[in-house]
């Protein structure tokens, strides 16, 4: 019969065997900074869900996950958890499931809900490490860039949040064109235009902060904008890596 200690030690050499090549590359100091770090993510569609995947790869332990949406047929060219399969589930539950098959030990947090100024304070934006934004609507990804970027940059002995944001990924073909800048230095960006110039209208300016962006134009061939994974993803990639890459160089 296997025991409590047993199973417990099964786990911790679980972690250390899923966590070897991550380890042999940055070492047990940084691997043990990632662990501890907490990342909220808004928004797990195409960018967002690859953004989810790649950070619990990377040894983040502590990561909530929000959306409000279902898994729906349109999602499975694109979004990490969206197969034949997951039609019709919550998106966040169905991430959940994903990444905890990848570290069962992983305190993954799924809230069914959507960021609005309603909402905004039960997220608790100050108690998290890192925050990422993958929303696509306007008036909501504005506030969440003014309430991120607006949060002590100190409390005490912790370091104030970080704040990551995906610009569109939508009309993009070239993997090439994708690149990360401070928001006010984007160009070629429809989505970081239509925000700045919403900013200078409403006289509220967000602080400095990172974006994945891409200044590809390519015309649509049907009535709505459409995206691709190999897109998507790279964006929910890159978003990673500035998170990942902040918490190995603090």
């Amino acid at each position: 019969m296997t025991t409590e200690r047993q199973r417990a030690d099964k786990q911790s050499s679980d972690m250390q065997a899923i966590f070897r090549r991550s380890e042999l590359l940055l070492g047990d100091e940084a691997m043990s900074r990632i662990a501890e770090k907490r990342v909220i993510v808004f928004g797990v569609g195409g960018v967002g869900s690859w953004c989810a995947e790649s950070l619990v790869r990377s040894g983040i332990r502590k990561l909530t996950i929000v959306d409000s949406d279902r898994v729906c047929i349109t999602n499975i060219n694109r979004q990490l958890m969206a197969t034949t399969k997951t039609v019709g589930q919550v998106k966040v539950d169905a991430l959940k499931e994903r990444l905890l098959t990848i570290n069962p030990s992983a305190e993954i947090t799924a809230l069914q809900q959507v960021f609005t100024a309603e909402t905004a304070e039960s997220f608790e934006l100050d108690t998290y490490d890192y925050i990422i934004d993958a929303i696509d609507s306007l008036k909501d990804k504005a506030l969440l860039i003014l309430m991120a970027t607006s949060l002590p940059p100190n409390r005490g002995d912790k370091k104030g949040a970080t704040f990551f944001s995906s610009m569109g990924a939508a009309l993009k073909l070239d993997p090439t064109r994708i690149k990360i800048a401070e928001f006010w230095k984007v160009q070629g960006d429809p989505l970081a235009r239509v925000l700045r110039k919403r900013f200078k209208r409403d006289g509220q300016y967000p602080g400095k902060f990172q974006c994945v962006y891409s200044d590809e134009q390519v015309k649509p061939q049907g009535a709505d904008k459409g995206s691709l994974v190999h897109i998507t993803a790279i964006f929910g990639f890159m978003l990673a890596g500035l998170v990942i890459q902040d918490a190995v160089n603090p």
